[in-house]
Protein backbone atom coordinates (compact mmCIF):
# COMPACT_ATOMS: atom_id res chain seq x y z
CA UNK A 1 0.00 0.00 0.00
CA UNK A 2 1.37 3.53 -0.89
CA UNK A 3 1.58 6.09 1.78
CA UNK A 4 1.11 9.64 0.48
CA UNK A 5 3.20 12.46 2.08
CA UNK A 6 0.78 13.54 4.15
CA UNK A 7 1.39 9.97 6.03
CA UNK A 8 5.45 10.71 6.56
CA UNK A 9 4.08 14.18 7.92
CA UNK A 10 2.20 13.18 10.22
CA UNK A 11 3.65 9.42 11.54
CA UNK A 12 6.22 10.74 14.03
CA UNK A 13 3.43 12.76 15.93
CA UNK A 14 0.98 10.02 15.53
CA UNK A 15 3.28 7.84 17.54
CA UNK A 16 3.51 10.62 19.99
CA UNK A 17 -0.06 10.91 19.85
CA UNK A 18 -0.92 7.07 20.66
CA UNK A 19 1.22 6.82 23.59
CA UNK A 20 -0.13 9.75 25.27
CA UNK A 21 -3.72 8.27 24.19
CA UNK A 22 -2.98 4.71 25.77
CA UNK A 23 -1.74 6.44 28.96
CA UNK A 24 -4.53 8.70 28.90
CA UNK A 25 -6.98 5.81 28.85
CA UNK A 26 -5.23 3.77 31.30
CA UNK A 27 -5.44 6.60 33.24
CA UNK A 28 -9.07 6.76 33.32
CA UNK A 29 -9.50 3.22 33.35
CA UNK A 30 -7.92 2.73 36.99
CA UNK A 31 -11.20 4.86 38.32
CA UNK A 32 -14.11 2.62 39.37
CA UNK A 33 -16.56 2.30 36.64
CA UNK A 34 -19.12 4.05 38.12
CA UNK A 35 -17.84 7.08 39.01
CA UNK A 36 -17.01 7.30 35.46
CA UNK A 37 -19.01 10.14 34.27
CA UNK A 38 -17.67 10.46 30.19
CA UNK A 39 -20.76 11.06 28.25
CA UNK A 40 -21.73 8.10 25.81
CA UNK A 41 -21.36 9.61 22.06
CA UNK A 42 -24.27 9.09 19.18
CA UNK A 43 -23.01 10.12 15.63
CA UNK A 44 -25.82 9.86 13.42
CA UNK A 45 -24.74 10.51 9.41
CA UNK A 46 -27.46 10.61 6.80
CA UNK A 47 -25.91 10.03 3.20
CA UNK A 48 -26.43 12.99 0.41
CA UNK A 49 -29.29 14.94 3.34
CA UNK A 50 -28.99 18.75 2.09
CA UNK A 51 -28.80 21.79 4.27
CA UNK A 52 -32.64 22.65 3.29
CA UNK A 53 -34.13 18.64 4.00
CA UNK A 54 -35.14 19.03 7.52
CA UNK A 55 -37.66 21.25 9.11
CA UNK A 56 -35.30 22.77 11.73
CA UNK A 57 -33.56 24.17 8.56
CA UNK A 58 -36.77 25.34 6.74
CA UNK A 59 -38.07 22.15 5.19
CA UNK A 60 -41.69 22.24 4.47
CA UNK A 61 -42.95 19.40 3.08
CA UNK A 62 -40.88 16.66 4.52
CA UNK A 63 -41.76 15.74 7.95
CA UNK A 64 -38.53 15.27 10.41
CA UNK A 65 -39.77 15.85 13.97
CA UNK A 66 -37.38 13.91 15.99
CA UNK A 67 -34.71 15.44 14.10
CA UNK A 68 -36.30 18.96 14.58
CA UNK A 69 -36.85 18.09 18.53
CA UNK A 70 -32.75 17.33 18.80
CA UNK A 71 -32.52 21.53 17.68
CA UNK A 72 -35.45 22.32 19.30
CA UNK A 73 -33.62 20.74 22.95
CA UNK A 74 -30.48 20.98 22.47
CA UNK A 75 -27.98 23.15 19.91
CA UNK A 76 -28.22 23.87 15.87
CA UNK A 77 -25.06 25.10 13.84
CA UNK A 78 -25.81 27.12 11.18
CA UNK A 79 -22.06 27.04 9.45
CA UNK A 80 -20.96 23.25 9.88
CA UNK A 81 -19.12 22.12 6.94
CA UNK A 82 -18.53 18.15 5.96
CA UNK A 83 -15.30 17.38 4.76
CA UNK A 84 -15.47 16.98 1.40
CA UNK A 85 -18.62 16.74 -1.61
CA UNK A 86 -18.85 13.22 -1.79
CA UNK A 87 -18.44 9.97 0.22
CA UNK A 88 -15.47 8.55 1.07
CA UNK A 89 -13.01 11.42 1.61
CA UNK A 90 -15.78 12.66 3.91
CA UNK A 91 -15.62 10.17 6.21
CA UNK A 92 -12.20 9.78 6.17
CA UNK A 93 -11.87 13.45 7.21
CA UNK A 94 -14.18 12.79 9.98
CA UNK A 95 -12.05 9.72 11.09
CA UNK A 96 -8.92 11.32 11.16
CA UNK A 97 -9.35 15.29 11.78
CA UNK A 98 -7.52 16.31 8.92
CA UNK A 99 -9.01 18.05 5.55
CA UNK A 100 -8.91 16.87 2.08
CA UNK A 101 -5.57 18.79 2.05
CA UNK A 102 -4.32 16.17 4.43
CA UNK A 103 -6.10 12.99 4.49
CA UNK A 104 -4.99 9.92 2.69
CA UNK A 105 -8.32 9.46 1.14
CA UNK A 106 -9.42 12.28 -1.26
CA UNK A 107 -11.88 10.96 -3.58
CA UNK A 108 -14.50 8.41 -4.52
CA UNK A 109 -12.48 5.39 -5.98
CA UNK A 110 -13.83 1.68 -7.36
CA UNK A 111 -12.30 -1.04 -7.05
CA UNK A 112 -12.10 -4.39 -8.99
CA UNK A 113 -13.31 -6.04 -6.27
CA UNK A 114 -15.85 -5.27 -3.07
CA UNK A 115 -14.30 -2.32 -0.93
CA UNK A 116 -12.63 0.80 -1.68
CA UNK A 117 -9.05 2.25 -1.09
CA UNK A 118 -8.12 1.97 2.70
CA UNK A 119 -7.24 4.55 5.10
CA UNK A 120 -3.39 3.27 5.52
CA UNK A 121 -2.83 1.85 9.58
CA UNK A 122 0.04 4.62 10.01
CA UNK A 123 -3.47 6.95 10.87
CA UNK A 124 -5.16 6.64 14.14
CA UNK A 125 -9.25 6.90 13.61
CA UNK A 126 -11.95 8.11 15.60
CA UNK A 127 -12.48 4.17 16.57
CA UNK A 128 -8.59 3.89 17.80
CA UNK A 129 -8.75 6.59 19.62
CA UNK A 130 -11.90 6.17 21.80
CA UNK A 131 -11.63 2.60 21.87
CA UNK A 132 -7.78 3.10 23.51
CA UNK A 133 -9.71 5.85 26.07
CA UNK A 134 -11.91 3.12 27.40
CA UNK A 135 -15.30 3.48 24.88
CA UNK A 136 -17.06 0.68 23.92
CA UNK A 137 -16.99 1.06 19.80
CA UNK A 138 -19.80 0.27 17.35
CA UNK A 139 -20.11 1.50 13.68
CA UNK A 140 -23.45 0.80 11.97
CA UNK A 141 -24.09 1.41 9.13
CA UNK A 142 -22.16 2.33 5.41
CA UNK A 143 -18.14 2.22 5.87
CA UNK A 144 -15.99 2.94 2.36
CA UNK A 145 -13.19 3.08 4.22
CA UNK A 146 -10.89 -0.59 3.18
CA UNK A 147 -11.88 -3.65 1.64
CA UNK A 148 -12.75 -6.25 3.69
CA UNK A 149 -9.72 -7.85 5.87
CA UNK A 150 -7.67 -4.62 4.70
CA UNK A 151 -5.77 -2.25 6.74
CA UNK A 152 -8.83 -0.24 6.56
CA UNK A 153 -11.22 -2.60 7.65
CA UNK A 154 -13.60 -1.51 10.54
CA UNK A 155 -12.08 -4.38 12.58
CA UNK A 156 -9.23 -3.13 11.91
CA UNK A 157 -9.56 0.74 12.95
CA UNK A 158 -10.88 0.50 16.43
CA UNK A 159 -14.53 -0.87 16.12
CA UNK A 160 -15.84 -3.64 18.55
CA UNK A 161 -18.58 -4.49 16.79
CA UNK A 162 -19.75 -3.34 12.93
CA UNK A 163 -22.75 -4.07 10.88
CA UNK A 164 -23.38 -2.40 7.40
CA UNK A 165 -22.38 -2.30 4.14
CA UNK A 166 -18.52 -2.20 3.96
CA UNK A 167 -18.48 -1.19 0.43
CA UNK A 168 -20.10 2.07 -0.76
CA UNK A 169 -21.26 0.83 -4.18
CA UNK A 170 -23.06 -1.64 -2.10
CA UNK A 171 -24.59 0.48 -0.18
CA UNK A 172 -26.40 1.82 -3.34
CA UNK A 173 -29.00 -1.05 -2.94
CA UNK A 174 -31.44 -0.96 -0.22
CA UNK A 175 -31.88 -4.30 -0.64
CA UNK A 176 -28.25 -5.87 -0.89
CA UNK A 177 -27.36 -9.50 -1.09
CA UNK A 178 -25.25 -9.71 2.02
CA UNK A 179 -23.98 -6.95 4.83
CA UNK A 180 -21.17 -7.56 7.28
CA UNK A 181 -21.23 -8.01 10.28
CA UNK A 182 -17.58 -7.65 11.88
CA UNK A 183 -16.20 -10.33 9.79
CA UNK A 184 -18.78 -12.50 8.81
CA UNK A 185 -20.77 -12.05 5.76
CA UNK A 186 -24.03 -12.06 6.27
CA UNK A 187 -26.60 -13.38 3.60
CA UNK A 188 -30.24 -11.75 3.30
CA UNK A 189 -31.84 -14.54 2.24
CA UNK A 190 -34.97 -12.98 0.69
CA UNK A 191 -32.73 -10.84 -0.75
CA UNK A 192 -30.32 -13.42 -2.77
CA UNK A 193 -33.27 -15.91 -3.18
CA UNK A 194 -36.22 -14.25 -4.09
CA UNK A 195 -38.20 -14.55 -0.96
CA UNK A 196 -39.77 -11.59 2.08
CA UNK A 197 -37.16 -8.66 1.22
CA UNK A 198 -35.03 -6.73 4.42
CA UNK A 199 -34.66 -3.24 3.83
CA UNK A 200 -30.97 -2.83 4.82
CA UNK A 201 -32.15 0.59 7.16
CA UNK A 202 -34.04 -1.08 9.07
CA UNK A 203 -31.54 -3.78 10.02
CA UNK A 204 -28.64 -1.28 10.54
CA UNK A 205 -31.11 0.48 12.77
CA UNK A 206 -31.75 -2.65 14.94
CA UNK A 207 -28.56 -3.63 15.04
CA UNK A 208 -27.51 -0.07 16.28
CA UNK A 209 -30.27 -0.13 18.88
CA UNK A 210 -28.93 -3.88 20.54
CA UNK A 211 -25.35 -1.93 20.72
CA UNK A 212 -27.29 1.05 22.29
CA UNK A 213 -29.04 -1.24 24.71
CA UNK A 214 -26.62 -3.10 26.23
CA UNK A 215 -25.64 -2.64 29.53
CA UNK A 216 -22.21 -2.18 30.69
CA UNK A 217 -20.38 -0.50 32.67
CA UNK A 218 -18.13 1.67 30.53
CA UNK A 219 -19.25 4.97 28.21
CA UNK A 220 -19.87 3.90 24.34
CA UNK A 221 -19.38 5.23 21.30
CA UNK A 222 -22.25 4.48 18.01
CA UNK A 223 -21.49 5.45 15.28
CA UNK A 224 -24.36 5.10 12.73
CA UNK A 225 -23.37 6.04 9.25
CA UNK A 226 -27.11 5.74 7.66
CA UNK A 227 -27.29 5.37 3.61
CA UNK A 228 -30.66 7.16 3.55
CA UNK A 229 -31.26 9.40 1.59
CA UNK A 230 -28.49 8.54 -1.15
CA UNK A 231 -30.25 7.03 -4.07
CA UNK A 232 -31.33 4.24 -4.99
CA UNK A 233 -34.97 5.46 -4.64
CA UNK A 234 -36.37 2.68 -2.31
CA UNK A 235 -38.24 2.34 0.79
CA UNK A 236 -41.02 -0.62 1.91
CA UNK A 237 -43.53 2.39 1.98
CA UNK A 238 -44.49 5.69 1.15
CA UNK A 239 -46.37 6.36 4.12
CA UNK A 240 -47.71 9.61 4.54
CA UNK A 241 -46.43 10.54 1.07
CA UNK A 242 -48.64 7.69 -0.98
CA UNK A 243 -51.58 10.65 -1.53
CA UNK A 244 -49.83 13.40 -2.75
CA UNK A 245 -49.40 14.26 -6.54
CA UNK A 246 -45.39 14.30 -6.78
CA UNK A 247 -43.38 11.78 -8.88
CA UNK A 248 -42.26 8.87 -7.62
CA UNK A 249 -39.14 9.58 -6.84
CA UNK A 250 -40.51 12.54 -5.01
CA UNK A 251 -42.15 10.75 -3.24
CA UNK A 252 -39.68 7.77 -2.12
CA UNK A 253 -37.11 10.34 -1.21
CA UNK A 254 -39.58 12.14 1.49
CA UNK A 255 -40.80 8.67 2.69
CA UNK A 256 -36.90 7.58 3.04
CA UNK A 257 -35.89 10.99 5.36
CA UNK A 258 -39.12 10.38 7.47
CA UNK A 259 -38.49 6.51 8.06
CA UNK A 260 -34.49 7.86 9.56
CA UNK A 261 -36.40 10.39 11.58
CA UNK A 262 -38.39 7.81 13.18
CA UNK A 263 -35.37 5.39 13.62
CA UNK A 264 -33.75 8.59 14.98
CA UNK A 265 -36.86 9.02 17.52
CA UNK A 266 -35.94 5.20 18.34
CA UNK A 267 -33.02 5.84 19.31
CA UNK A 268 -33.81 8.77 21.38
CA UNK A 269 -36.21 6.94 23.27
CA UNK A 270 -33.87 4.03 24.00
CA UNK A 271 -31.77 6.30 25.40
CA UNK A 272 -34.34 7.41 27.30
CA UNK A 273 -35.70 4.21 28.45
CA UNK A 274 -32.09 3.62 30.06
CA UNK A 275 -32.16 6.57 32.28
CA UNK A 276 -29.35 8.06 30.19
CA UNK A 277 -30.21 10.97 28.63
CA UNK A 278 -28.46 13.07 30.90
CA UNK A 279 -24.85 11.02 29.88
CA UNK A 280 -25.07 11.04 26.24
CA UNK A 281 -24.48 13.35 23.79
CA UNK A 282 -26.43 12.59 20.14
CA UNK A 283 -25.06 14.43 16.98
CA UNK A 284 -27.02 14.43 14.01
CA UNK A 285 -25.75 16.01 10.44
CA UNK A 286 -24.76 14.61 6.61
CA UNK A 287 -21.93 13.82 4.68
CA UNK A 288 -22.23 15.86 2.12
CA UNK A 289 -24.84 17.81 -0.16
CA UNK A 290 -28.18 16.54 -1.81
CA UNK A 291 -27.93 14.13 -4.31
CA UNK A 292 -31.05 16.08 -6.39
CA UNK A 293 -31.96 13.22 -8.40
CA UNK A 294 -35.51 12.58 -9.71
CA UNK A 295 -36.51 16.33 -9.51
CA UNK A 296 -35.89 16.00 -5.75
CA UNK A 297 -33.55 19.30 -5.68
CA UNK A 298 -36.06 22.02 -6.79
CA UNK A 299 -39.23 20.00 -5.42
CA UNK A 300 -37.81 20.04 -1.66
CA UNK A 301 -35.21 22.94 -2.06
CA UNK A 302 -32.94 20.22 -0.79
CA UNK A 303 -29.78 22.60 -0.26
CA UNK A 304 -32.16 25.53 0.98
CA UNK A 305 -30.39 29.07 0.19
CA UNK A 306 -27.10 27.51 -0.77
CA UNK A 307 -25.98 27.17 -4.23
CA UNK A 308 -24.67 23.79 -5.70
CA UNK A 309 -25.44 20.27 -4.51
CA UNK A 310 -23.37 16.98 -3.79
CA UNK A 311 -19.46 17.12 -5.72
CA UNK A 312 -19.56 21.00 -5.31
CA UNK A 313 -17.55 22.93 -3.22
CA UNK A 314 -19.91 25.88 -3.53
CA UNK A 315 -21.73 25.93 0.11
CA UNK A 316 -24.58 23.31 -1.57
CA UNK A 317 -22.05 20.74 -2.02
CA UNK A 318 -20.56 20.90 1.78
CA UNK A 319 -22.65 23.27 4.53
CA UNK A 320 -24.64 20.66 6.44
CA UNK A 321 -27.20 20.50 9.02
CA UNK A 322 -25.71 19.58 12.21
CA UNK A 323 -27.86 19.68 15.23
CA UNK A 324 -26.64 18.08 19.03
CA UNK A 325 -29.00 17.43 22.28
CA UNK A 326 -27.06 16.27 25.74
CA UNK A 327 -29.81 17.89 28.34
CA UNK A 328 -28.56 19.38 31.55
CA UNK A 329 -25.14 20.23 29.07
CA UNK A 330 -26.26 21.82 26.19
CA UNK A 331 -28.95 24.58 26.61
CA UNK A 332 -32.21 24.05 24.76
CA UNK A 333 -32.83 26.25 21.77
CA UNK A 334 -29.22 27.37 20.89
CA UNK A 335 -28.14 28.31 17.51
CA UNK A 336 -24.52 28.18 17.08
CA UNK A 337 -22.74 30.22 14.15
CA UNK A 338 -19.00 28.63 14.66
CA UNK A 339 -17.20 27.63 11.74
CA UNK A 340 -17.11 24.30 12.36
CA UNK A 341 -16.27 20.90 10.16
CA UNK A 342 -15.57 17.23 10.36
CA UNK A 343 -12.16 17.36 11.07
CA UNK A 344 -13.19 18.67 14.60
CA UNK A 345 -15.31 15.66 15.83
CA UNK A 346 -12.25 14.09 16.29
CA UNK A 347 -10.83 16.61 18.93
CA UNK A 348 -14.16 17.60 19.83
CA UNK A 349 -14.54 13.71 21.43
CA UNK A 350 -11.37 12.91 21.94
CA UNK A 351 -12.18 16.30 24.98
CA UNK A 352 -15.10 14.81 25.82
CA UNK A 353 -13.56 11.14 26.48
CA UNK A 354 -11.12 12.80 28.15
CA UNK A 355 -7.80 11.76 26.11
CA UNK A 356 -6.06 13.36 23.65
CA UNK A 357 -6.37 13.40 19.96
CA UNK A 358 -3.34 12.99 17.47
CA UNK A 359 -1.18 16.17 17.11
CA UNK A 360 -0.75 18.41 13.95
CA UNK A 361 -4.17 17.47 13.14
CA UNK A 362 -6.59 20.54 11.12
CA UNK A 363 -9.62 19.92 13.88
CA UNK A 364 -10.27 22.18 16.65
CA UNK A 365 -12.70 21.00 19.48
CA UNK A 366 -15.76 22.65 19.94
CA UNK A 367 -16.92 21.38 23.29
CA UNK A 368 -17.10 25.11 24.62
CA UNK A 369 -19.76 25.84 21.73
CA UNK A 370 -21.20 23.15 22.78
CA UNK A 371 -21.75 24.13 26.31
CA UNK A 372 -22.33 27.54 25.54
CA UNK A 373 -18.54 28.90 27.19
CA UNK A 374 -17.31 31.82 25.99
CA UNK A 375 -13.40 30.13 25.56
CA UNK A 376 -14.14 28.87 22.10
CA UNK A 377 -11.07 28.62 19.21
CA UNK A 378 -11.80 29.47 15.86
CA UNK A 379 -10.23 28.07 12.33
CA UNK A 380 -8.07 30.21 10.66
CA UNK A 381 -9.88 28.49 7.44
CA UNK A 382 -11.60 25.58 6.27
CA UNK A 383 -10.13 23.82 3.10
CA UNK A 384 -11.81 21.52 0.51
CA UNK A 385 -11.03 19.75 -2.82
CA UNK A 386 -12.25 17.31 -5.00
CA UNK A 387 -10.44 16.65 -8.02
CA UNK A 388 -10.49 19.86 -10.15
CA UNK A 389 -12.62 21.73 -7.36
CA UNK A 390 -11.35 23.78 -4.40
CA UNK A 391 -12.92 25.64 -1.45
CA UNK A 392 -11.95 27.68 1.04
CA UNK A 393 -13.80 29.44 3.74
CA UNK A 394 -11.73 32.15 5.89
CA UNK A 395 -14.34 34.18 8.27
CA UNK A 396 -17.41 35.43 6.05
CA UNK A 397 -15.25 34.87 2.74
CA UNK A 398 -15.56 31.93 0.76
CA UNK A 399 -13.00 30.97 -1.91
CA UNK A 400 -13.94 28.67 -4.79
CA UNK A 401 -11.94 27.55 -7.65
CA UNK A 402 -12.93 24.98 -10.42
CA UNK A 403 -10.78 23.67 -12.94
CA UNK A 404 -11.21 21.73 -16.37
CA UNK A 405 -8.92 18.75 -17.73
CA UNK A 406 -6.35 20.92 -18.66
CA UNK A 407 -5.90 23.77 -15.99
CA UNK A 408 -7.51 25.39 -12.75
CA UNK A 409 -9.48 28.33 -13.49
CA UNK A 410 -9.73 31.49 -11.43
CA UNK A 411 -10.37 31.88 -8.10
CA UNK A 412 -14.26 32.92 -7.56
CA UNK A 413 -14.69 35.19 -3.70
CA UNK A 414 -18.10 35.41 -2.27
CA UNK A 415 -18.89 37.19 0.98
CA UNK A 416 -21.15 34.45 2.77
CA UNK A 417 -22.74 37.06 4.87
CA UNK A 418 -24.14 39.15 2.37
CA UNK A 419 -24.33 36.49 -0.09
CA UNK A 420 -24.68 33.23 0.76
CA UNK A 421 -26.02 31.98 -2.00
CA UNK A 422 -22.56 32.56 -3.87
CA UNK A 423 -24.52 34.47 -6.69
CA UNK A 424 -21.53 37.13 -6.72
CA UNK A 425 -18.16 36.86 -7.86
CA UNK A 426 -16.15 40.13 -5.73
CA UNK A 427 -12.81 38.69 -6.80
CA UNK A 428 -12.00 41.44 -9.12
CA UNK A 429 -13.58 43.82 -6.54
CA UNK A 430 -11.37 42.84 -3.79
CA UNK A 431 -8.17 41.67 -6.21
CA UNK A 432 -6.05 42.02 -2.93
CA UNK A 433 -8.29 39.49 -1.43
CA UNK A 434 -8.94 37.21 -3.82
CA UNK A 435 -5.09 37.06 -4.46
CA UNK A 436 -4.44 35.80 -0.38
CA UNK A 437 -7.36 33.50 -0.77
CA UNK A 438 -5.75 31.90 -4.10
CA UNK A 439 -2.81 32.02 -1.71
CA UNK A 440 -4.48 29.81 0.91
CA UNK A 441 -5.51 27.39 -1.89
CA UNK A 442 -1.75 26.66 -3.14
CA UNK A 443 -0.25 26.28 0.44
CA UNK A 444 -3.27 24.55 2.26
CA UNK A 445 -2.40 20.83 0.67
CA UNK A 446 0.22 18.64 0.17
CA UNK A 447 0.44 16.27 -2.50
CA UNK A 448 -0.87 12.29 -2.15
CA UNK A 449 0.47 9.25 -3.86
CA UNK A 450 -3.06 7.40 -3.21
CA UNK A 451 -4.90 10.11 -4.87
CA UNK A 452 -2.56 12.04 -7.28
CA UNK A 453 -4.05 15.33 -8.79
CA UNK A 454 -2.93 16.21 -12.13
CA UNK A 455 -4.00 19.98 -11.92
CA UNK A 456 -3.59 20.64 -7.87
CA UNK A 457 0.10 18.81 -7.70
CA UNK A 458 1.77 21.20 -9.92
Amino acid sequence: MLIGRPVQRHLPQLVVAIVATIMSAASAASAAPAGDDRPNIIYILADDLGYGDLGCYGQKLIKTPNIDRIAKEGIKFTDHYSGAPVCAPARCVLLTGLHTGHCPIRGNRALKFEGNVPIPKSYLTMGEMLKQAGYATGAFGKWGQGYPGSEGDPMNRGWDHFFGYNCQREAHNYYPQHLWRNREKVILKGNANGGEKEYSHDLITNEALGFIGKKRDKPYFAYVPYTIPHTKFQVPDLGEYSDTDWTSEQKTQAAMISRMDRDVGRIMALVREKGEEDRTLIVFTSDNGPHGGGGTLSKFQAAGPLRGKKGDTYEGGIREPFVARWPGRIKPGTVSHHVSGFQDMLPTFAELAGTESPRHIDGISFVPELLGKSDQKKHDYLYWELGSKQGLRMGRWKAVRVGDKKEMGPVELYNLEADIGEANDLATQEPELAAKMLQLLLDARQPSELFPNKLLDR
